[in-house]
């Protein structure tokens, strides 16, 4: 199963808490730059040092699906295109790897800094583009508590049932709302 985390102002121990409950061997960092100014606990070596004493093992896959890529060629007037991002190989390369796990039926949690999932990449794009395969992520809220991908989104565009952000002209409008 793959779920999504975001730390947001949480103490470490209530964060662990929370993936712990549902049961998650591998945390998958997907933050471009793994650092936090505000919460310092959240910085790569110290979240990592905690995961492990948990018994969690830390993964960084920041530099493939984070939601700020190097990669200048994914921006448009400065914002990430989220359509640009997803058909680069390092997208997708970073995507396969969540893929391999759900396949081996490990337990994951991508992991970002915003603790709203309808506010970040996890759902606009990882979670979105898992859907497309029919693998639907779920977001971590609270500890035994989440919201289904599809719920998250419907959510992020006021109830209208909109699954699918991406596929067609009238939603280009809608995605750049949130982005």
């Amino acid at each position: 199963m793959i779920y999504s985390i975001g730390h947001g102002t949480k103490k470490v121990e209530d964060f662990i808490e929370e993936l712990k409950s549902f049961g998650v061997s591998y945390l998958i960092d997907v933050r471009s730059s793994p650092f936090s100014k505000f919460n310092p606990q959240f910085n790569q070596g110290s979240i990592k040092h905690d995961l492990k004493s948990a018994q969690i093992i830390y993964v960084y896959l920041g530099d493939k699906l984070g939601g700020l890529p190097n990669d200048r060629s994914c921006y448009i007037e400065g914002k990430v295109d989220y359509d640009l991002m997803k058909d680069k190989d390092f997208f997708k390369e970073g995507l396969e790897r969540l893929i391999t796990a759900n396949n081996k039926k490990i337990n994951i949690a991508v992991m970002c800094s915003e603790s709203k999932p309808e506010e970040c990449h996890r759902s606009k794009l990882i979670g979105q583009e898992l859907l497309k395969r029919n693998i639907s992520i779920l977001h971590i809220v609270a500890p035994s508590r989440a919201k289904t991908q599809v719920d998250v989104i419907n959510e992020l565009n006021k109830g209208r049932n909109i699954v699918d952000l991406f596929n067609s002209e009238q939603n280009y409008t809608s995605r750049k709302k949130y982005e």
